[in-house]
């Protein structure tokens, strides 16, 4: 029976790509973001945590149970916006557990499980200078992170839909709330759950609003490499797990609706129906029109 466990082990490290690295090098790299409330970002003790590392590290808790390694270690490695995708593609990370919009642009680069969130990308201004809308940034300066999926809207309508504004960009969402903290951009585009997370830890939260027009719709999910379909189903068979048995109920109200560390903010953010009938219905599609509200 032993050897029967062991050769079946190493056929599906054979047919995973991923897996077969893991197995070798006893190993597996998780990607963090440093300040994307509350999804993945620094502790006190700057350690990463938040909702997509606990999604990630039940993802590691079944690669350790497939591969029969119980001390399987876990690296953890710092990416940004801009580098996240590059480093699951040339096989740096395994997984990348932050705030990534699943698009079908990005998919010919890397893959996806199935959806996590859903967010929606909305501008941030400050109370005294709302900039509310899309006719509202005509003459302004707004600024949004490098590498998102919200700097590219932001150059798309300057350049197609002639909304004329000057665009700064931020090495990432601390720098870019910052520049709109300290005036030197009057709105900052990013996805709406970021924003509550960067406003709540800011020194003056009521200083902020956030346009209740949404820009456009980002289904996440956790990334991994392409042409791994025996890796994404175990992450994909993973999460369902966690959809089907209710857990992920506690986890989404640990992260959302409860005091996070370490300012022990709570955002206050009930679970949307979009987000509700991906539970329902688990997909990793990158299609907007199938997370319409």
């Amino acid at each position: 029976m032993v050897l029967l466990m062991a050769g079946c082990v190493c056929a599906v490290a054979q047919e995973s790509l991923t897996l077969k690295k893991i197995k070798e090098s006893g190993v597996m790299t998780l990607g963090y973001r440093d300040s994307s409330i509350p999804f993945s970002y620094l502790d006190e003790r700057q350690q990463p945590v938040g909702y997509s590392m606990d999604l990630c590290m039940r993802i590691v808790g079944a690669v350790r149970q497939r591969l029969a390694m119980p001390n399987l270690q876990v690296k953890l490695t710092p990416v940004t916006s801009a580098t996240r995708l590059p480093m699951v593609a040339n096989h740096m990370v395994d997984l990348e557990c932050g705030t990534t919009t699943n698009n079908a642009e990005r998919k010919k680069e890397v893959a996806f499980t199935i959806t996590t969130f859903v967010a929606h990308s909305r501008i941030a201004s400050r109370r005294g200078r709302p900039v509310l809308t899309l006719a509202d940034l005509r003459g302004k300066t707004a600024v949004s992170t490098a590498g998102t999926t919200s700097i590219s809207m932001l150059v798309d309508l300057k350049t197609t839909q002639s909304i004329e504004m000057n665009i700064l960009v931020g090495k990432d969402h601390v720098q870019s709330f910052r520049m709109l903290e300290t005036e030197r951009a009057d709105a900052f585009a990013m996805d709406d759950v970021l924003l509550h997370g960067l406003i709540a830890s800011s020194r003056d939260p009521s200083a902020y609003v956030v346009s209740a027009d949404a820009l456009s719709v980002e289904p996440y999910g956790i990334v991994l490499r392409k042409d791994d379909p025996e890796f994404k189903k175990l992450a994909d068979d993973t999460l369902i797990a966690l959809f089907n048995n209710g857990q992920i109920q506690s986890i989404y109200s640990k992260w959302f609706e409860s005091p996070i560390p370490p300012q022990q903010i709570n955002l206050r953010l009930p679970m949307s129906r979009a987000l509700r009938r991906v539970l329902a219905s688990p997909t990793d599609s990158s299609r907007v029109s199938d997370y319409a509200s």
